[in-house]
This record gives C-alpha cells, structure tokens and sequence, in this order.
C-alpha cells in the first residue's frame, strides 16, 4: 500500500477506534464535576498524575521500547513480549513492597494502594497495547481503544453516580478498565502463549539501552505538564486545582488529536525510514504541513469557543476556568508539535535527543512556575509556564531534527498561526472591544493560510473512500 495511504488508514482506523471514544471521556466532564466537588476532583486529577510519574519507573520505560523493537525485530516477537511482562511484574512487585515508606504522603491522603493498583493495571494495558501495534494489527488496536474507554465510562457512572465512591470511584475505574482491557488482548492474541520464551541477553541490552534514557524523559515531561497542580495545591489550595484541572481538560481535545495521528505517525516513519534520506525527508515535510495545519485550524475553534466549552462541559463553580483555556490551547498545540519532531529521534533511535530537549522544557517549567503561580496570575502564570516551556522544547527540537532528517518547515506560517492565536487569547482574556468579530476573523485567516494543505488533505481523504467503495463494490458483486 502506498505510504500516505497506509497512513491516511491507520490514522482513520485509530481515530474511529479511539478518538471518537475519548471525546466522550472528553464529555464526561460535565458528570465529574457535578458528583466531585473541586477539591475532590483536584485530589483525583493529582491522584492520576501521581500514576502517570510512576509509571516508567515501575516499568523502566520497557514499553516504548518493546514498541520500537517488535517492528524492527518482527522474528523476536516473543522475546521482546517476555523481556517487557518480566520487567513489570518486578517493577510491581518492587512499588507495592515500597508502599510503607511512601504511601503515607500528605498529597496522597492514604490514597497509596489505588495509586499501586492503578499502576500496575496500566502497565500491563500499555504492555499488550503496544506490542499489538507494533505487529500492525491496528484494527485490534483501535478495537480495544474503544472497549476500554466504554469501560471507563460505564464503571464511572455505577462507582460515582450509583455507589457514591467519590476519588476511590474515580480513580478505580481507570485501572478496572485497563486490567479487563489487558486480559482481553491477551485472550484475542493468546499473548500467554509468548511468555515461554526466554529473553535473548543481547536484544534485551539493547532494548533497555534505549529505554532507560527514557525515563528521565517520561518524567521531565510529567513536569513540564503536571507539576503545576501540584504548586497551585502548594500556593492556592486544591480547589484552585480542581478549577484548573478542568482548564486543562479543555485543550485536551488537542492533545487527543494529536495522539490519534502520532499513533499511527510513528509506525509509519519507522516503517519508512528505510526508503533513502531525500525521500524519506519529503515524506516527512509533507506529513508535518498536514499536522500542523490541522493543529492550528482547531487550536482557533477551541480558543474561539472557550467560554461556551466550560459552560457546557463543565458545573458553574468551574466557570473560571476559561481564562486559562487559551494559553493552555496554545501549549497544547506546541507541545504536540515537538512530540512530531521528536518522531525523528524514535526512528533513529536518538532517545539522548530526547532526554536532553524534555530536560530543558522541564527546567524552564519549574522556574516559571515558581515564580508565576505566587504572583497576581495565578493559575493563569501556570499556563504561561507550561505554553513557555513547550515553545522552548520546540524551538530547539526544530534546530536539532533538521540536521537528521532535513525536511522543509515554512517558519512564516508557524509565526503567523501563533501570532492570530496570541491575538484571539487576549481579545478574550482582557475583554477586549469586538472580540466576537475578532475571534471569527482569526479562524478565518487561520483556515485561510491552511487552505492548501486543508484542500490536499480533504481530496486526499475523498480518493480513499472512493477506492474504498470500488473494492466493496455493489451488493452481491464478487
């Protein structure tokens, strides 16, 4: 298959199968904050990123490389799957013996055995989620990304609205979904079957020679995107938490576009890097001007529409959290911008790159935090510091990619995307006169400076339903 097709389909498949799903995970706002209370739900949201922070410690980062190296090693399947399972199981069994000395943290309020369970059920999901990717069954992946999500939904609302369990309720439905998730995948794929396999020393060595530099990463960018709440916890209370966890939930629908297409993204460069550098380089030029289109076109709407998304998604003691919905709209878009360039280092295996590059956003995150969040801003200097960092990271990311992949970026249109946002954020921030007229205006010129690469995109997307329809052909044709 043609590579922009194959990506054009796993894109689709994966957005069918997850991004549909998270948008209702996405909605479902609206019931957390009407049966949590927002120091309730700031204590939740600290109790998932606490999760998020252990997670490549328990697993020593094993995932991502049992991701990367079942597609290069495709005849080692089974060593690879044996090497990631061995490495979590002792991962967990270590966390849950260390749970005496740490569980009793005032951040976690005597919470510390659901971040275990938590943990561990989300290592093992992410384990078999991965390796199934990497072998290309993108269907199944997309299939299960659907199954777990309706878990998490449905579990939501037996454990918050039928048995009133609060954070407990919250928190357990994450992980539930994730265990039943995991055994599912391992009874379709009869995964078990792969553990009798033992792990070849030499590809294991390799696999953590990549991996380990990662886990500094996972937690430079677990810093650079979460420390904030817990520095409003310190300076302004948890329910100034909870109030900018549903900020935050908002530019998530970025976040969400982007991990859709970078799922499907990464196996495609992967794939493709071995065709030549000059063609290798185009494929990659042409697939960032689709992203990044797509990822100023709907940072405009999100912006544009900030206020009528809190009122919507949101209970009314949550209103306030509009005015950190555009800066964060803007981070969010620059974050996934360097998660796309930092593709380049997945490929070349490159992870040095990326420790470095996540260090410094997670440096500059911290100072500006510290310095922000105390001032007359607020939580809104959180969101200044999270939007800094990120451009930060991108700006050296762009400088280093390009030297190993040296594909064209039209730095004028990335400027002129920024700058209308920028206009759109304080028009709305500072009440500005005309800012409704404002606001349509910049989603026009946004939509306008995108045109080509929106038109390309929608006659791209039309030839592949066409081919779609010619091969199913009429009913009862052969």
């Amino acid at each position: 298959m043609d590579k922009y097709k194959l990506l054009a389909s796993n894109a689709l498949l994966i957005s069918i199968g997850t991004f549909g799903s998270k948008v209702l995970v996405f909605l479902m706002v609206r019931f957390y904050t009407e049966y949590l209370p927002p120091s309730d739900y700031g204590t939740a949201d600290l109790l998932t990123q606490t999760t998020n922070l252990l997670i490549p410690f328990v697993s020593l980062g094993i995932i991502d490389g049992v991701f990367r190296f079942a597609i290069d090693h495709a005849d080692s399947g089974a060593k690879i799957f044996t090497t990631g399972f061995r490495t979590v199981i002792m991962g967990t069994v270590i966390l849950t013996a260390s749970l005496p000395l740490w569980g009793g943290l005032h951040v976690l309020r005597g919470y510390g055995w659901l971040v275990v369970i938590s943990v561990t059920a989300s290592c093992l999901h992410s384990l078999c989620s991965q390796y199934i990717r990497a072998k290309g069954n993108t269907l199944l992946y997309a299939v299960q990304g659907v199954l777990n999500t309706s878990l998490v939904i449905s579990l939501n609302i037996i454990l918050l609205a039928v048995f009133h369990r609060g954070i407990a309720g919250y928190v357990l439905s994450v992980a539930a979904a994730d265990l039943i998730t995991a055994l599912f995948l391992a009874a379709k794929e009869k995964l078990w079957l792969l553990l009798g396999e033992r792990p070849d020393r030499p590809l294991s060595s390799a696999m953590f020679h990549y991996c380990v530099p990662l886990i500094p990463v996972s937690i430079f960018w677990w810093i650079t995107s979460v420390s904030d709440r817990f520095m409003i916890t310190s300076f302004l209370g948890s329910e100034a938490t909870g109030i900018y966890a549903v900020s935050c939930k908002i530019p998530t629908i970025m976040t969400l576009l982007s991990s859709v297409f970078m799922e499907a993204w990464q196996f495609s460069a992967i794939a493709e890097a071995d065709e030549g550098r000059e063609a290798h380089a185009r494929f990659f030029s042409r697939v960032w001007d689709f992203f990044y289109t797509c990822m100023f076109t709907a940072g405009a709407l999100v912006t544009g529409l900030s206020k009528l998304e809190i009122d919507l998604l949101a209970d009314e003691g949550y209103y306030e959290a509009w005015k950190s919905v555009p800066i964060l709209t803007l981070a969010m878009i620059f974050s996934a911008f360097s998660a796309f360039l930092g593709s380049a280092y997945l490929v070349e295996k490159k992870s040095g790159q990326t420790l470095q590059t996540a260090a410094l956003g997670a440096a500059v995150n911290i100072c500006l935090n510290a310095l922000l969040i105390p001032s007359p801003l607020g939580t809104s200097g959180a969101g200044i510091a999270t939007l800094v960092s990120y451009l930060s990271v991108f700006t050296v990311r762009v400088i280093s990619v390009r030297k190993l992949i040296p594909f064209k970026m039209d730095l004028r249109k990335i400027a002129a995307g920024t700058i209308l946002l920028a206009i759109q954020s304080l028009f709305l921030i500072l009440h500005l006169p005309l800012s409704v007229p404002v606001q349509a205006a910049c989603v026009l010129m946004t939509a306008l400076m995108c045109r080509k690469t929106i038109c390309l995109g929608a006659k791209t997307g039309i030839r592949m339903g066409q081919d779609l329809l010619k091969r199913s052909g009429p009913p009862g044709s052969s």
